[in-house]
């Protein structure tokens, strides 16, 4: 018994005596920053510039199969309801259609992309973000979350594109 409690004694001593040398303060704190001469290049974007989300860039059509695509002045109906199905489905666990979540909202996507951008993205996002540099620039805005490519048809990649029109 007498050992138990000596062993428990020195083990409160030596957790006392680690401890004791530390300085609190508990009345606000402070941090010392210095400002670093090393600028770091591989960041695509600076502090200037327009965050990928919000850039415009419809004269890109990205990487991938869809090189041309003409959209109908008319909206297809059926075509919006398969899409946002498919949207509902497969995509809202990271896009929210009207604020920033894992991934960028689509709404107003297609005042920021072109259709054959926005189609390569969701047919490979993989291919996208190893080859086109505003897809780069939106994994490392949304820190490094990475699009899942959902095995999508292009007729169901175009069905989405179609609901997208509606945001």
């Amino acid at each position: 018994m007498k050992i138990i409690v000596r062993s428990i004694v020195l083990l409160c001593s030596l957790l006392l005596f680690a401890c004791g040398d530390k300085e609190e303060k508990k009345e606000g704190f402070s941090v010392e920053r210095s400002k670093s001469s090393e600028v770091n290049t591989e960041t695509p974007a600076t502090t200037n510039e327009v965050p990928a989300s919000q850039r415009i860039t419809l004269d890109e059509k990205g990487v991938g199969p869809i090189k041309e695509l003409t959209l109908d002045p008319e909206i297809n109906t059926e075509m919006v309801a398969q899409g946002e199905a498919i949207f509902k489905t497969n995509c809202t666990a990271c896009h929210k259609i009207d604020k920033r979540f894992i991934g960028p909202s689509p709404k107003g996507i297609m005042e920021r992309r072109s259709p054959e951008w926005i189609m390569n993205m969701i047919l490979d996002p993989q291919l996208m973000v190893e080859q086109d540099r505003c897809a780069k620039d939106l994994l490392v805005e949304f820190n490094g979350a990475a699009m899942a490519n959902q095995n999508l048809t292009e007729e169901q990649a175009r069905a989405i594109l179609e609901y997208f029109r509606t945001l």
